[in-house]
């Protein structure tokens, strides 16, 4: 269940009530927060989930190489504190230029020097990241929002704010979800399974040739990498509602590294794998052996670059890619040297799109 804003609101008080405590007491106010780091993130193999590890690191106030972050923590605090307050909800850059400004300080020899409170987005969208895993607030609740990707379609029904919206009822459009989909309220679900896409123009066609309601499914995609609005509502279908959830790609690296973000989550959001990924979702193609299997011609085929077969190279050697099915088609994919997008399947006529996606779902083709 969703936490209220006042709820939020008095988690973080609390947690810049530490430091005040801490300097009224005459301590150094020191932050603890938990490591975000590649060596403390952990695969769990029971939950097959990528996981935060134990290890913390304290931000300290008089500790010259860890001071600037300490005072953009707690910057950004205040900034997020006080949107809630006056009950406004900014985006992650909204934040960025609120708090971006220059500091001029004059040292000891007399030099006058600049320093901004952050110099780009990405360090402020740091800060904000160091905040959700030190309070285990996520930046939705705080009602902060980023760029939403994801769309849907389908037979489902869901109330935001009051309005009813069928899913069904859209056209050529989609439900364009929401920055926190916790706030849906899923009025009614009739869908026998969830499949996502990872491409827009898949997603549209798909839409359009009425392939959901031919399947009674739900279709989703977030235009490629998957938002964290997207990831928490395909979580929400598969965890509230039992629906399987099958997820189509290019074959390539990259797309199947989209698959396992859906699936096990990201690296760099580990710490909100709990919420956002989906253990049981199930990779139905584009595969390496499928360029065998359902003989795609060699025109539609290509060549794999040097970039691709890094990134292969890596993926092998996550453990979560470690199942014999994964193993297989990775090193089958490093020996042939080709990918193919999901419109290569056109090679055997415009309509074989839906075949192949039947054929796979029906006949539990599928690898996890």
């Amino acid at each position: 269940m969703a936490r209220s804003r006042q709820e939020v609101l008095r988690i973080l008080e609390e947690w810049g009530k530490r430091v005040l405590d801490q300097i009224e007491q005459g301590q150094e106010p020191v932050l603890e927060i938990p490591s975000r780091t590649l060596s403390n993130t952990i695969w769990d193999p029971v939950r097959r989930l990528l996981v935060l590890g134990p290890d913390k690191m304290k931000r300290r106030f008089l500790d010259l190489k860890e001071s600037r972050k300490f005072m953009q923590t707690m910057l950004m605090l205040k900034l997020i504190v006080e949107a809630i307050r006056e009950n406004v909800y900014p985006t992650i850059r909204d934040l960025y230029y609120n708090g971006k400004h220059t500091i001029m300080y004059v040292d000891p020899k007399g030099r006058t020097f600049k320093e901004n409170t952050w110099d780009d987005q990405q360090e402020s969208n740091a800060v904000i990241e160091d905040i959700e895993v030190a309070t285990g607030l996520l930046r939705e609740e705080m009602g902060l929002s980023a760029d939403v990707k994801g769309k849907v379609v389908g037979p489902i029904i869901v109330k935001s704010r009051g309005f009813e919206i069928d899913a069904t009822r859209l056209g050529d459009a989609a439900l364009s979800l929401p920055p926190n989909p916790d706030e849906l309220e899923i009025v009614k679900v009739e869908a026998e399974y969830v499949l996502v896409v990872e491409k827009d123009a898949i997603f549209q066609r798909l839409n359009r040739e009425g392939y959901w309601k031919q399947e009674n499914c739900i279709l989703v995609t977030a235009k490629g990498m998957p938002d964290r609005a997207t990831r928490r509502f395909v979580r929400r279908l598969s965890e509230e509602y039992k629906l399987p959830v099958y997820v189509l790609t290019d074959a390539d690296p990259y797309g199947w590294y989209i698959y396992s973000v859906y699936r096990s989550g990201s690296i760099k959001l580990s710490y909100e794998s709990d919420r956002l990924a989906t253990p049981d979702a199930k990779f139905i193609g584009v595969t390496a052996s499928d360029i065998i299997d359902y003989k795609i011609s060699d025109e539609y085929v290509i060549a794999a670059t040097d970039r691709d077969i890094k990134r292969a190279q890596e993926l092998i050697r996550y453990p979560w890619f470690q199942s014999d099915a994964w193993r297989k088609e990775i090193q089958l994919f490093l020996k042939m040297k080709k990918k193919v997008e999901i419109e290569a399947l056109s090679t055997h006529g415009l309509k074989f799109l839906h075949d192949y996606l039947k054929d796979k779902i029906h006949n539990k083709k599928w690898i996890e």
